[in-house]
């Protein structure tokens, strides 16, 4: 029997992702094609990977152990790749970093700016901590900078996190209106980020430890457009310090909450990926002193 690397990563990213069309999406292929080679993987592996719930598919007991263990499998022969093609070289190749919105100004563009590897293609993709830990673990990306503070979302045992640093969170007001504190806001109309993300979810856990349910008028993915909304006197908000442009004219006052940034990685990752790691954790310590 032997296993083809190209089908155990479809399997692994529909363990990740929950549905054949996220994978044909991730993939660039079409539903069909997808489940077309899930089904010669089963012909390949000689047992059933998968079994029909409705009009979804999910995977059986065998194909949960496989698509876990593949997974380990393909990081390892990327690494193995990796090794061959550096051997007395300068490492190479592409590696796909994701990072949320607020880190990557202050925080990721630099750290790569320093890099010196001209056989090294860093990919960056804007992605929010509910969004970059699932696609690390389906294989589209290599790296991620999130933050364990998300409880929502724990960290898999078979991911490594290199702590980077801490961003206090702020409370935003209209220019000239300074709040002091949660409390002061329960009246007030309230711009959130998307349901779900990691804003969203500790601004509603903020303001409910303060004795109120926030009036929601506005929601932005964009960081930009709720600081204009705040500025407009619109609305309060409550958003990480890296995340407040200085070009906007709002009142701030810190929170007793911080968040803790961090990078995270497969285990076993190659060498071009601990370049990348090396670079933002040494830009994150240069910020700290």
């Amino acid at each position: 029997m032997t296993l083809n690397p190209w089908r155990l990563r479809l399997l692994s990213q529909l363990d990740a992702l929950g549905t054949v069309r996220a994978v044909a999406q991730a993939a660039n292929l079409s539903a069909s094609s997808v489940s077309q080679q899930l089904a010669v993987l089963e012909s390949e592996t000689r047992t059933q990977l998968l079994e029909r719930t409705g009009r979804r598919v999910r995977l059986t007991s065998a194909g949960l152990i496989l698509a876990r263990r593949a997974r380990s499998i393909l990081d390892q022969m990327d690494a193995v790749e990796a090794e061959l093609r550096g051997l007395n070289e300068e490492p190479s190749g592409r590696v796909r970093l994701g990072a949320f919105q607020s880190s990557i100004h202050m925080l990721v563009v630099p750290a790569l700016q320093r890099l010196d590897h001209p056989h090294l293609q860093v990919e960056l993709v804007e992605l929010e901590p509910h969004a970059s830990m699932p696609a690390l673990l389906a294989g589209e990306v290599d790296v991620i900078i999130t933050t364990t503070d998300f409880v929502e979302l724990p960290v898999p045992q078979d991911i490594d996190v290199v702590p980077l640093t801490t961003d206090p969170i702020v409370l935003l007001s209209p220019p000239g209106q300074p709040k002091t504190d949660l409390q002061a806001c329960k009246d007030e109309p309230w711009a959130f980020d998307i349901p779900g993300s990691y804003m969203a979810n500790l601004a509603t856990r903020l303001c409910r430890q303060a004795g109120f349910e926030p009036r929601v008028v506005g929601r932005f993915s964009n960081y930009m457009l709720t600081l204009k909304h705040v500025e407009a006197g619109l609305a309060v908000a409550v958003l990480p310090a890296l995340a407040v442009d200085p070009r906007f004219d709002v009142a701030r006052k810190e929170l007793p909450v911080t968040r803790r940034i961090t990078a995270a990685v497969r285990r076993d990752s190659r060498a071009a990926i601990t370049v990348v790691l090396d670079a933002l954790h040494t830009r994150s310590q240069s910020d700290e002193r």
